[in-house]
């Protein structure tokens, strides 16, 4: 089951930044995630989702290539691509993968001006070495929501408070006389 994390800021720029960090996480196999948005309020009245994957774009790239293709069979690829990348352009923004956009756009209401959160939605995630990670984030940003369980919600919110208790070092192993 994936678990709902959604992290506020102040700025936007640390919104970005912890973004980038997840990705670097995600290629060590600390985390799977399935969806990372960062969303910023530049004013009152203005939210911004700003997705890691444009569908959009991509459906349009694809669509122009299948329509190329089928355009050639007929002896037509200039027509051929245009149908398919509007096709593809109007599927991609159709399409809603991950976290829901108006979930994001009414959560992100409760936002200051000038400030960003980050939703993501994880499958797997080794808890103590994603948090040892969140270090350079403590005292920056605050939990806004999860679906995580009471405890580990606190141990998100301590870590990002700086509140955490240190970890004790591994004992040495007992060694035979």
């Amino acid at each position: 089951m994936s678990e709902l994390i959604v992290i506020a800021f102040d700025d936007e720029a640390t919104g970005f930044e912890l973004r980038a960090e997840l990705v670097k996480m995600q290629r060590d196999y600390l985390i799977e995630m399935e969806d990372a948005v960062v969303v910023t309020r530049p004013a009152e009245d203005d939210i911004q989702l700003h997705q890691a994957v444009n569908l959009t774009a991509a459906g349009a790239l694809g669509g122009g290539f299948w329509g190329t293709l089928v355009g050639l069979v007929f002896l037509n690829p200039l027509i051929g691509a245009a149908v398919g990348a509007a096709s593809g352009t109007l599927a991609g923004r159709l399409t809603d993968i991950g976290i829901n956009d108006d979930f994001m756009r009414d959560t992100a209401r409760a936002l200051p001006p000038g400030g960003s959160a980050v939703f993501v939605l994880l499958r797997k995630m080794t808890a103590d070495k994603v948090l040892d990670r969140l270090q350079s984030f403590q005292r920056r940003g605050r939990v806004l929501q999860t679906s995580l369980s009471r405890q580990d919600e606190d141990r998100l919110r301590d870590a990002l408070s700086g509140d955490a208790a240190p970890v004790p070092p591994a004992a040495p192993p007992a060694t035979g006389a």
